[in-house]
């Protein structure tokens, strides 16, 4: 008896533990307090280890710094929007609101002076990428969240080892999660050569300071600090359609030249000092440069070493102005209330959404969590499509002829609270035109759901998204 009251009091101990420390997030508290009453001890030990919170993500806060002057350069040689009248689509005018919470973002601002081309999927990119490579001056950044030894991996390599033999300065930084399988003589060949490698928290000490759940999503290129890459793609072969599971591999990423690049250059800056303990300060990594084009472009990045949630506050404004049209892909779609009452409520108010989800997944349990929203979103009027040609891994947002959102970011609550992710908010006719024309293409490749046979659907895949439902704001 004695020792059965210890336990319970263990066990009390814990659940008390959960309720104080997440009572900002009641989903969370609900997904941490079914493991702990399957898993009693081991539930709390993964919570102790795993959990974000604990002061976590004040500490990374102020490890993410960089030198304010090297911010102030950047606006100073920015071509900055002030006013939403400025806006290039007309309708900015009327949204007042939705220009102020962007503006907001005062170290990450809207740019004018830009030029940019929309990739789609992997070989465009990659094609790109190595060409911009290949013409570097004095420096290229990377910073991924994949980075494979193979063969796309190897190519890339061979052109970092030839531009470090000709003096160009590189800087490689890679998340030690998302590139787990990295064989240390691939590291080793690139730093015997001169290149500066930095992984991004290790998984041994991600867990022992209890910073597992902080990964390093973003995919930032900077070449020169005059032309810069973000986006979904990752550098590995399964993005060129090689993973015999998933099969081709649908993508988008974006190129950048013109102002929006110093803001890539910032967030690599504070990334790297993150990693390296190094400033970057010199002069060529912010060169100054003539008004390169007239589109205007937003970097918008969030995670642990930002004080808000710039994405998900973006998105949700975003989706809460729309008027005629709301148009996403995203591989996993575990979406905040904000955003999950964003999209019903502009459904039932007459907008056109359109969401496009994988018809197959890397993750069953993520697959079923993303389902287990869809039922909901369908009564709503939400529009939802499963890719069939392979997987879409494509994180692309279209509102109106407002904006469209391209990044690394997924719709996805370890995106919007969790990891450290960027996306650029496009805001010129052009781009938001041909993202429009690859969405679109991309629903030749879809099949519809709805709402009378998805309701149809086995009682043990139901079953299946009520499980991980609970577990959702956990993955």
């Amino acid at each position: 008896m004695f020792w059965l009251l210890i336990a319970l009091l263990v066990f009390l101990f814990q659940i008390m533990t959960i309720l104080i420390l997440e009572y900002r997030q009641p989903s969370k508290t609900v997904a941490w307090l079914l493991i702990l009453f399957v898993l009693p001890v081991i539930g709390f030990v993964m919570y102790y280890f795993i959990a974000k919170e604990f002061q976590n993500r004040r500490t990374v806060r102020r490890r993410g710094v960089i030198a304010r002057e090297v911010q102030l350069k950047a606006l100073r040689q920015s071509a900055l929007v002030h006013r939403a009248q400025d806006m290039e689509a007309p309708d900015f005018a009327h949204e007042e609101r939705l220009f102020n919470l962007l503006g907001s973002f005062s170290m990450l601002p809207i740019t004018g002076c830009n030029e940019t081309e929309v990739l789609t999927n992997a070989e465009a990119t990659y094609a790109s990428i190595l060409d911009a490579l290949e013409g570097a001056k004095h420096h290229i950044h990377l910073d991924y969240y994949t980075l494979r030894d193979d063969e796309i991996g190897c190519r890339f390599k061979e052109a970092l080892l030839r531009k470090a033999k000709q003096g160009v300065e590189i800087r490689i930084i890679y998340d030690g999660i998302g590139s787990l399988e990295l064989k240390s003589w691939f590291v080793k060949e690139l730093e015997e050569a001169g290149v500066c490698v930095q992984c991004f928290l290790t998984p041994r000490i991600a867990f022992f300071d209890k910073r597992v759940n902080f990964r390093n999503h973003r995919k930032i290129v900077v070449v020169d600090g005059t032309a810069g890459f973000v986006g979904g793609i990752n550098i590995g072969d399964e993005y060129l359609g090689k993973d015999p599971k998933l099969g081709f591999w649908r993508d988008t990423h974006i190129k950048l030249t013109g102002d929006s690049v110093y803001y890539l250059q910032l967030v690599f800056m504070r990334d790297w000092w993150f990693t390296a303990r190094e400033r970057l300060e010199k002069p060529e990594y912010l060169p100054e440069h003539g008004c390169i084009g007239e589109e205007q472009v937003q970097i918008v990045a969030s995670g642990p070493d930002t004080s808000s949630d710039a994405i998900l506050e973006g998105v949700f404004s975003a989706i809460s102005a729309a008027k005629e049209k709301v148009y996403i892909a995203t591989p996993y779609f575990i979406p905040d209330p904000s955003v999950l009452m964003s999209l019903r409520t502009a459904a039932l108010s007459g907008v056109d959404v359109r969401i496009i989800l994988p018809h197959g997944s890397d993750s069953k349990l993520v697959l079923y969590s993303s389902l287990s929203y869809v039922e909901d979103l369908l009564m709503a009027g939400v529009r939802i499509y499963r890719y069939r040609k392979g997987f879409i891994h494509a994180k692309v947002m279209i509102v109106d002829r407002l904006l469209a959102s391209v990044g690394t970011a997924n719709m996805d609550m370890r995106s919007f609270f969790s990891n450290f992710e960027i996306n650029a908010h496009v805001y010129s006719a052009k781009a938001i035109s041909r993202l429009e024309e690859d969405f679109m293409a991309d629903l030749e490749d879809c099949y519809e759901l709805t709402l009378h046979e998805f309701e149809k659907r086995p009682r043990m895949q139901k079953a299946a998204e009520v499980v991980a439902h609970m577990l959702s704001p956990l993955l």
